[in-house]
């Protein structure tokens, strides 16, 4: 380490907002809290802790040092207003800063460290594994509640049911049934837990006439189709049907309060089984918009046939959920078609919050799920920013929304699905998080295969620029706070998306263009694991779609809604998975703890993780050639430890599990990395 005695040794410099850092890392009103930060052994003349607002810059205390670093201290006492904070640092003339964003000449303002006063997020989501399920492509555990053929009509043809399992969508798909269900979920308990899946997040499970559930029928109960028919008959529609007024088999089985309360008691028990086994539950709550089948709408009539419900809004201007929507015309009921359509879709009615009987109706939802009998362990938001039509509408929603999940289940988590700066939400008093697009999977996929998530563009620019991805990665984590940051839903694929190891085929083409054979023509599996090497050691919760594990590859959606293929697993894929979700759950450094990038290079990025004793180093080297690799390890902190031990190799014909010593000499790991090839070091590991 000579080489940085001359000048002050930035690479040694460290903060960061978790409990290495920060104790107590999420503190309260009230809480005395100390801030420390790290220099190289004396090296810096002073260290200063600045609040610009305040106008306060304090001179920090060395409370202690190692054979490499400083370490100084300084104790806040945290008030009931947020608290926005940067280190100072200076050597001679030599003067730099550090924030969110690392070592900087200047301090921007929007990048400072921040203590939010009682923001928690849940202590089981942090680094938690989880395992996305798009429920009909999953597995089918109960026949009786299939989805018949000609049930009813939907977006203009009567839906199908099928009987094939292994068939690739077609590129009309919404309409198409499988037959997965939540029996099927429970039947493959074992399998999850086999894996090491701590928590399941379920696309949409209340009735709604699509596959993907977003066009939600009715929020108060689990879809019968997925649940339990206890209550049959009626008739199916006929082949050139356009409309549902015969579907009359699809209105007993959705409607009858027989079905909903036995598949609400089903999934009840559904729960308890899951929570039995230490495992948690995140559904899906879709409530900017609905569908037009929803009851408050009734735009199909489904519920004005059965004669047991209110008339909707769509049938009479009498509803009593007429203010549920926003109406153009005041003069076309009966059957008022010029409500409000998010995006201009009539088949996705916008929700209208400026109606109080709404907001407070879509609140006690929140709160009925994540409550007895069901105890949801979370809700994962569907377009949650664009909800209301109003900023300021949007973000009082959320705030109440955070109040009653919070009161009703504390340890419940609120996640959100956003694209861009998620900050205003994630202040403290509305989202826990969000899945972490921005902050994770764009910027893995860029430096691994060059391609946009939807496969639509390559990128040859960003493909392998390892200080892009570092700099995407710093920038984008910066917009959440730590406890944010720790639960963030880390996904490599999802059903909005091309699957991941088809992006790896780095071929521009969707479904429609290029036919689906093509989704996994020259794919790299070799790539796929040095993502699933990111994935299980980057900051958050790593969070596999269902079917990633066993090779399941496909265009965005719908190709990217294929079923799990049981039976016909790539189960050396399958294994690698198992591996590297053992390792990231036995790892409190991958689980918790800080990280700090070490290297970054043409196709080569490295990095590395620290809490309390236990460090890990990870190098991906994504070029397909042999690159010779010195780790600066001192950098995270292995000081005086004379090895590392490998835990996971891997590289273009598969990867070793097996454990190697590596000798750590002045601070530094040399390691040898073949073509696509990862490597995982770690020391102070439990035994």
């Amino acid at each position: 380490m000579d080489e940085y005695c001359i000048g002050l040794n930035r690479q040694a410099l460290f903060s960061d907002e978790t409990s290495n850092f920060r104790i107590p890392e999420e503190p309260d009103t009230g809480d005395r809290t100390v801030l420390r930060f790290r220099t190289a052994k004396n090296d810096a003349d002073t260290v200063y802790y600045v609040e610009e607002e305040k106008g306060l810059q304090a001179r920090m205390i060395k409370v202690s040092s190692d054979g490499v670093f400083d370490y100084y201290e300084y104790v806040v006492v945290v008030g009931e207003k947020p608290r926005f904070y940067y280190f100072k640092i200076k050597k001679g003339e030599e003067i730099c800063y550090y924030n969110r964003l690392g070592v900087v000449t200047e301090q921007p303002e929007n990048y400072m460290f921040r203590i939010t006063p009682g923001f928690h997020t849940p202590e089981w989501a942090k680094g938690a594994v989880m395992y996305q399920i798009f429920v009909d492509r999953f597995c089918q555990g109960n026949l009786d509640n299939d989805v018949c053929s000609r049930e009813y009509v939907y977006i203009g043809r009567p839906v199908s049911r099928i009987e094939d399992w292994g068939q690739i969508p077609s590129a009309m798909d919404v309409g198409c049934f499988y037959g997965g269900d939540l029996q099927g979920v429970w039947d493959k308990l074992d399998y999850l837990q086999h894996l090491g899946v701590e928590v399941i997040y379920f696309n949409p499970l209340f009735v709604s006439p699509s596959n993907h559930k977003y066009d939600t029928q009715d929020y108060d109960h689990i879809d019968p189709h997925y649940g339990v028919i206890v209550k049959d008959g009626g008739d199916l529609v006929a082949e050139d049907a356009c409309d549902n007024e015969h579907a009359t088999r699809y209105q007993i089985r959705v409607a009858s309060p027989e079905n909903l309360n036995a598949s609400d008691a089903f999934f009840a028990q559904f729960m308890e089984e899951v929570h039995r086994r230490g495992m948690k539950v995140i559904i899906d709550g879709v409530f900017n918009h609905c569908g037009s089948f929803n009851k408050w709408l009734d735009r199909e009539l489904i519920y004005a046939r059965q004669g047991k419900y209110e008339p909707g809004a769509y049938e009479s201007e009498e509803s009593p959920y007429r203010t549920f929507f926003k109406f153009y015309k005041e003069n076309e009921w009966p059957y008022n078609s010029s409500y409000d359509g998010w995006w201009g879709h009539d088949t996705l009615p916008k929700l209208n919050y400026d109606s109080e009987a709404l907001y407070e109706y879509i609140l006690e939802i929140a709160r009925k799920w994540v409550s007895p009998p069901y105890c949801v362990d979370g809700w994962r938001l569907d377009v949650a920013a664009d909800l209301g039509n109003s900023s300021q509408m949007n973000h009082k929603f959320w705030h109440d929304f955070r109040k009653q999940v919070k009161e009703a289940n504390p340890e419940a988590i609120i996640l959100a699905e956003h694209y861009g700066d998620p900050r205003s939400w994630l202040e403290g008093d509305q989202w826990d998080t969000v899945m972490n697009y921005d902050a994770f999977m764009e910027p893995v996929t860029w430096f691994l295969t060059g391609m946009e998530k939807h496969s639509d563009e390559y990128n040859g620019g960003l493909y392998g620029d390892g200080k892009a991805f570092f700099q995407m990665m710093r920038y984008n984590m910066s917009h959440m706070q730590t406890p944010s940051l720790l639960v963030a839903m880390n996904q490599l694929s999802n059903h909005d998306h091309s699957r991941f190891l088809t992006r790896t085929n780095q071929m521009v083409g969707r479904t429609g263009t290029v036919g689906p054979e093509m989704a996994s023509v020259n794919v790299k599996p070799a790539v796929m694991r040095e993502a699933v090497m990111i994935q299980m050691t980057w900051p958050g919760a790593p969070t596999l779609y269902y079917g990633d594990e066993a090779g399941v590859c496909g265009w965005t959606d719908p190709d990217s809604r294929r079923t799990f293929p049981w039976g016909h697993e790539d189960f050396e894929m399958m294994d690698f998975h198992r591996y590297m979700i053992a390792i990231h759950k036995n790892l409190p450094a991958l689980r918790r703890g800080s990280i700090k990038q070490l290297a970054a290079d043409h196709q080569l990025i490295a990095y590395g993780r620290m809490y309390g004793s236990n460090k890990c180093a990870v190098a991906v080297n994504n070029g397909d050639y042999e690159r010779q690799l010195e780790l600066p390890v001192w950098e995270i902190g292995v000081v005086g430890h004379p090895i590392m031990r490998r835990l996971m190799f891997t590289y273009t014909d598969g990867y070793n599990a097996g454990i190697k010593e590596y000798e750590v000499k002045d601070g530094k790991v040399e390691v040898k990395l073949p073509p696509y090839s990862g490597i995982l070091l770690s020391v102070g590991e439990k035994r």
